[in-house]
């Protein structure tokens, strides 16, 4: 029986102990997509506990904890963070078999040199210890960020956003690691919602354009992908919880920007009109700038409506999705690549289903002698334990080149998620072992070093040019 994460944790074989820990180890991280506050890393944020560290803004930890029965004023509510801190304690145990478990312990290991197993027994002076370390400058924000050797992080932003904090932290000499902004128009999209006239006013202000059509619309939206660029900006994202393509011409959107800035009511169809060209839009301004763009799939959100109206977005009320998304994908990423305007590409589904559809997806639009310039992207957010990390991998490996996957990231609030990065390198360095092992793939070293490395780091780097 082996030990409980030791040093060789999740290394079943010989090789994969010698991938992670000569190669995979020490390799730099760019973690290109996460939920990280700017102005947290820019003011060097000192934890007060682990609680706040740990579990504030953790929907993950949030939709365990009320699976296991606890009270929510311990969870979002009004307890104090030792008794939430507590009711963290008791519900961990009852995640085995789920990430979080091993999550735990590791930020507890990498961070805090803490070995003990958390429990009821062991959280009251794993709780003197933790904020004993927090409590020092060694621990503050930019200082657990260092000791992850993160070399890039990019958060995920408005954009409205005035990226102030991006901007000082770049002008900042002491601190070397780059936090570039986003771009993530979820807002500008949903162009039924009761808040986008609002949000289109507020764009306007941002950009200086006094926001009266679409034309002017999408000159704000070009100054702002711009102003994004010149603080360093290179990816945007797109949550696309539903995928939707629909034909349309310039002059229809035109006419359906106008009824939905005039408060009028706009069809599903003419949503999904909207939607679709102004996509390919900032698709077209993303390739001449050489951006990455994600898009992101299959998520429903805010299931619970009591809790939303309650917490809000974000708390631990979201699923996945199960509609179709083949044909209309095709047709977007197509649309663009008939115009030589289809930039760098991560495509992401939360349903693990789509994985093949998604790995044969990406085969149809490379091109432009940049490797992998299509990406099946990691496994997210539902997916991104072992099983789904293995899964996306190998799907990826049987209809692609796993040898040219960017890797992992954390999609996460959180400064001590950096240990995700670990557990991801020890699954990859398992998993190319193992085909050594059987014989399907030859104990090159100089090969497997190669894919290891790129797969956790030099990808990456060549990929977005940060």
């Amino acid at each position: 029986m082996k030990k409980f994460m030791d040093e060789n944790f999740l290394l079943q074989n010989n090789v994969a102990v010698k991938l992670y820990h000569d190669y995979a180890k020490n390799m730099p991280i760019i973690d290109y997509h996460c939920h990280i506050d700017p102005k947290e890393i820019y003011e060097n944020k000192k934890f007060k506990n682990i609680t706040e560290a740990w579990l504030y803004g953790d929907h993950y930890k949030w939709r365990a904890m009320r699976i296991n029965g606890i009270d929510e004023k311990y969870i979002t509510g009004n307890a104090s963070d030792y008794d939430k801190f507590m009711a963290w304690a008791k519900t961990i145990p009852m995640t085995i078999g789920n990430p979080l478990y091993n999550w735990t312990h590791l930020e507890l290991q990498r961070f805090f040199g803490i070995y003990d197993v958390l429990n009821e027994k062991t959280a009251p002076a794993i709780w003197e210890k933790a904020n004993a370390l927090l409590n020092e400058d060694d621990f503050r924000a930019r200082e657990l960020i260092k000791k992850s050797n993160v070399e890039t992080i990019c958060t995920t932003d408005d954009p409205t956003d005035t990226l102030e904090y991006h901007i000082k932290i770049k002008e900042d000499k002491n601190f070397d690691v780059k936090v570039l902004p986003t771009f993530r128009l979820d807002k500008g999209m949903e162009i039924n919602s009761s808040n986008f006239i609002l949000w289109v006013k507020k764009l306007g202000q941002v950009s200086k354009i006094n926001i009266s059509n679409y034309d002017e619309f999408l000159d704000a939206i070009e100054s702002r992908i711009k102003f994004f660029d010149s603080v360093g900006g290179r990816i945007a994202d797109h949550g696309l919880n539903t995928v939707v393509y629909e034909k349309t011409s310039k002059e229809e959107i035109d006419d359906i920007f106008a009824k939905a800035i005039n408060g009028k009511n706009v069809s599903l169809e003419e949503e999904n009109k909207y939607k679709t060209y102004t996509l390919k839009f900032m698709g077209k301004i993303y390739s001449k700038l050489g951006w990455t763009m994600q898009l992101h799939m299959q998520a429903i959100r805010n299931n619970n409506t009591r809790m939303f109206e309650k917490l809000g977005a974000d708390a631990g009320f979201d699923s996945i999705r199960d509609g179709s998304i083949a044909y209309q994908l095709s047709r977007i990423l197509d649309s663009l690549e008939v115009e030589n305007a289809l930039p760098k590409t991560i495509l992401y589904s939360l349903n693990p289903n789509d994985n093949y559809i998604l790995s044969t997806m990406i085969g149809n639009f490379q091109g432009d002698c940049i490797p992998g310039k299509i990406q099946f992207g990691a496994a997210w957010w539902f997916n991104d334990n072992k099983d789904g990390m293995i899964s996306q991998m190998k799907d990826l490996a049987n209809a692609g080149l796993i040898s040219r996957f960017v890797g992992m990231l954390t999609d996460s609030r959180s400064f001590l998620s950096y240990t995700r990065h670990e557990y991801f390198r020890r699954i990859v360095c398992n998993l190319i072992g193992e085909l050594v092992e059987n014989g399907e793939v030859p104990e090159d070293m100089e090969l497997l070093e190669n894919v290891i490395k790129g797969i956790c780091y030099n990808n990456a780097k060549k990929y977005f040019k940060f």
